[in-house]
């Protein structure tokens, strides 16, 4: 799998819950999402695209920051 760094204009824990809701949604997805910093991290096999516009559903603005390396 790859790990996607995603910026998610999140402002609070709703913001979030949305946020979980539609990875849900798209299956087979671990992540990590950090409030305070606005980034959603990402391990998944689908294309950075379908990341971004399952994210994008939220009503969120959502952007790519980029492949996070595995420590």
């Amino acid at each position: 799998f790859q790990k996607h760094e995603f910026f998610v204009d999140m402002t609070c824990e709703g913001c979030s819950n949305a946020v979980t809701r539609v990875l849900h949604r798209l299956g087979g997805e671990s992540f990590d999402i950090d409030l305070p910093n606005k980034k959603v991290c990402i391990d998944s096999e689908h294309s950075v695209d379908t990341l971004l516009e399952t994210l994008k559903k939220t009503g969120k603005n959502a952007s790519y920051l980029g492949e996070k390396s595995t420590q």
